[in-house]
């Protein structure tokens, strides 16, 4: 397992169990009719609630992040008189008095250039207060980058418990800024991954929509502002912007302006089904996740075909998924062939098979992804199985 995977296992699993212990000490109270029973069972209720709280803050990052509301709770953890966090540009939190955001700066300052717990003592302190900075330094990592910033708490006065509290306080923070940035890397993988479908349909599609285009200008003038409309609203659905989901009908919507093309060009070789249950069109799926399916039909199924095929469309409800199947009867492809391109070994062929079956995996797990059946001569079945419910997956931004 790389440490990117295992870093995500862990802090999935960490706040998993914060998850299940809120749950539990909360129907234990519902369950008894009456608060938690005892102050060990309080004082670890509270615990693990500011540190849930303080994670969510901080899965943006320092940056991106709700920071102020992280310093709020990390200080309720602390028991601190005031909290400051910082990166390395300086304070970017600070939850107590204005008038000890300087000492803040230059405590944290010192403890990230040091790399080291660093004190304010009472010979020094602010309005009445001592001070302790901890760098928070990311795991597995040496030199300058190791540390991302430092947490500095202050109290009247500062005590050892406190001390060794603010050091683990600051390692936690340095491992939920982990998994911030893990998120980060995965969507800017996930952007990466549909930039190079876009790459892949460009050449090749766009070359040959407006040859088809073009032979239709002085024969057929309104068969050719039909495809160019047609060529129009394909481009814009498949170079939008807007979110990394999008639902099952536009998906649907922009395979067709697809295939009205493609038919363009092979005419009668090309013959389309579609059966489509009307319940499964708002079904959140991947962008661009359909499209590829349907051109890997087209370019490597139909298209050797002498006389060309049929591509059939298929879309259910199956219990808790949508399940949708690309099914042609083309030329077929060797399967060991296709099991190589699936696993990522060099291949000109299949890149996009590849990469929509490396996105369905990363978003919905390795039952999702794709299934496909296949054998030279006898044509190829794609299958796409989705869950129908994912309020987590937003799709702002797509036509309805």
């Amino acid at each position: 397992m790389s440490p990117s995977a295992l870093i995500a296992f862990l802090g999935g699993a960490l706040l998993g169990a914060l998850g299940v212990l809120l749950l539990a000490a909360g129907w234990r109270a519902i369950r008894g009719g009456r608060a938690l029973a005892t102050p060990a069972e309080r004082a670890t209720y509270e615990t693990l609630h500011l540190a849930s709280r303080a994670a969510g803050h901080l899965r943006g990052g320092l940056a991106a992040g709700d920071p102020a509301r992280a310093a709020k709770a990390l200080r309720q953890l602390l028991d601190a008189d005031a909290l400051a966090l910082a990166d390395p540009h300086g304070v970017v939190a600070l939850d107590g008095p204005t008038s000890l955001q300087a000492a803040a700066e230059r405590l944290a300052r010192a403890a990230a250039d040091a790399g080291s717990t660093q004190l304010l003592t009472a010979d020094a302190s602010i309005d009445g207060r001592d001070a302790v900075a901890a760098p928070i330094r990311l795991p597995g990592r040496e030199g300058a980058g190791s540390v991302a910033g430092s947490l500095v708490a202050f109290a009247s006065p500062v005590r050892p418990p406190l001390v060794r509290a603010a050091e683990e306080a600051a390692s936690w923070v340095a491992a939920q800024l982990e998994l911030a940035e893990l998120d980060a890397s995965r969507a800017a993988l996930a952007e990466a991954e549909v930039k190079a479908l876009r790459a892949q349909i460009s050449p090749h599609f766009i070359y040959n929509a407006l040859t088809a285009i073009a032979s239709t200008i002085t024969t057929e003038p309104a068969r050719a502002r039909e495809l160019v409309l047609e060529f129009a609203d394909f481009t814009r659905y498949s170079f939008r912007r807007a979110g990394d989901f999008t639902a099952l009908a536009d998906e649907l919507q922009s395979i067709d302006s697809y295939l009205q093309l493609e038919r363009a060009r092979f005419g009668e070789r090309l013959a389309v089904q579609l059966r489509i249950a009307p319940e499964v069109l708002p079904t959140v799926i991947p962008f661009l996740s359909l499209q590829p399916l349907v051109e890997n039909a087209v370019r490597h199924g139909l298209e050797p075909k002498e006389g060309g095929g049929t591509i059939t469309i298929t879309a259910d409800a199956e219990g808790a998924f949508t399940v949708v199947r690309i099914d042609d009867d083309g030329v077929g492809t060797d399967p060991e062939a296709l099991r190589a391109a699936l696993a990522g070994r060099p291949t000109v062929d299949h890149v996009g098979l590849r990469n929509v079956d490396a996105r369905l995996r990363q978003v919905y797990g390795d039952d999702c992804g794709l299934v496909v059946e296949t054998q030279v001569g006898a044509g190829t079945l794609i299958v796409m199985r989705v869950p129908r419910s994912q309020p987590e997956n937003d799709v702002q931004g797509v036509r309805r």
